[in-house]
């Protein structure tokens, strides 16, 4: 599930992922369990992606610019490796159960399949997925692994069903996950 958040929220958002000073109300803001910077094929930063737990759930906090508007992939690749320009270098999606590609998908999903990541008119997009919890512990099924992870954001929507990648096209964008 996503949820569509304006500039002032993704703006608190992010100020939560890297602060530990008190929100709103005098609560302490979730520190991050992990990070990634986004880079696009000319290793120029686009964005950031943290990963927080919140009350005992996982969530994706994504915040980019300069992409085409409208849907794109984005999914848990299972390689800490970014290499431009194709990062095919990222490996295929996080997927330790051997499951079929797709949110919609019968025999899916893979643990690193994620909803389409939506990019505004003006080439933003600031939102945040809800993850399992899991994919934030150490070992084989989280993104804390020893061989490392990466987010990969793809130039195509994601039709949550075809194996192996959606057809969500080239890979347009990557960031290694480094543990906080």
């Amino acid at each position: 599930m996503t949820a569509r958040v304006g500039p002032i929220a993704a703006l608190a958002a992010l100020l939560a992922c890297h602060s530990a000073t008190p929100g709103p109300g005098g609560l302490p803001l979730p520190e991050p369990a992990a990070s990634a910077t986004l880079r696009d094929s000319t290793g120029a930063r686009i964005g950031v992606a943290t990963f927080t737990l919140v009350e005992g759930s996982a969530r994706l906090g994504v915040s980019v610019a300069g992409l085409a508007p409208g849907q794109h992939g984005i999914h848990l690749h299972e390689r800490g490796v970014c290499t431009p320009p194709d990062f095919s270098s990222a490996g295929g999606h996080l997927n330790p159960a051997g499951r079929k590609h797709g949110l919609e998908n019968p025999e899916g999903p893979h643990a690193g399949d994620l909803p389409n990541l939506m990019v505004e008119s003006d080439g933003s997009a600031d939102t945040v997925f809800a993850l399992p919890a899991g994919l934030l512990a150490l070992g084989p099924g989280g993104v804390l692994r020893p061989e490392g992870t990466a987010v990969v954001i793809h130039a195509g929507r994601d039709d949550q069903r075809t194996d192996p990648s959606g057809n969500s096209g080239a890979r347009l964008a990557c960031g290694v996950i480094q543990p906080a």
